[in-house]
């Protein structure tokens, strides 16, 4: 079964640290479906840790709904909540977004392996490999001439017969930088944090 995200963007009212202020400190400001409707599971592991089969340091793990998140994203969220299904609750701020190094890569995997075959041309079959190959990658395709072990081998593209394989190194930019679909999300969110600040916009999110 797959998993797919849900969630918001909201912002933090300026007056919300005013003694005379007191209403909602956290405002609801846009639905992330029209900007995010993807499930790939790289960006779902490297944000939040949700199917992080890369083994990435994710920026914001279970960390729950945040205490004072806005009325209607907790009502959205208690509505499917008794479903039973709904996991991984979480939230970060632009400040945090805008501070990701692009450029760092999983240090659970040493790459990710791709596997395309004409008959399935539609479907390329994706492997993170840590420290030895997938073994069934090794019994269909032979030992990969990039090199023995993943630990020492050379990024880069071969074929297998009528297959083609390719072993390539994944950074957090390719993860969730342009062509990503995030790019849309960080765009939302950098334009209000020029209004509420880097702190007062925030992403809150959640997995079934």
């Amino acid at each position: 079964m797959s998993t797919d995200i849900y969630g918001c963007i909201e912002t933090r009212h300026p007056c919300a640290d005013h003694d005379w202020y007191d209403d909602a400190p956290w405002l609801y400001a846009m639905d992330l479906s029209p900007l995010y409707s993807g499930n790939d599971y790289t960006a779902f592991g490297c944000l939040f840790g949700v199917r992080n089969y890369a083994g990435w340091e994710p920026v914001a793990a279970g960390r729950g709904l945040p205490g004072d998140v806005s009325a209607q994203v907790r009502g959205d969220y208690e509505r499917w909540a008794p479903l039973d299904t709904l996991h991984g609750a979480t939230w970060v701020a632009w400040q945090e977004l805008e501070a990701i190094d692009m450029g760092a890569v999983p240090r659970g995997s040493r790459g990710l392996l791709r596997v395309q075959e004409p008959e399935t041309s539609a479907a390329v079959w994706e492997y993170w490999v840590t420290d030895t190959w997938p073994i069934e990658i090794i019994n269909r395709f032979g030992e990969p001439p990039v090199g023995s072990s993943p630990a020492t081998a050379r990024h880069g593209t071969w074929t297998s017969g009528s297959a083609t394989l390719g072993f390539h190194r994944v950074t957090r930019g390719q993860a969730i930088g342009p062509g990503s679909g995030w790019e849309h999300v960080f765009a939302v969110m950098k334009a209000l944090a020029g209004r509420f600040g880097p702190r007062g916009v925030r992403l809150v999110a959640y997995f079934d």
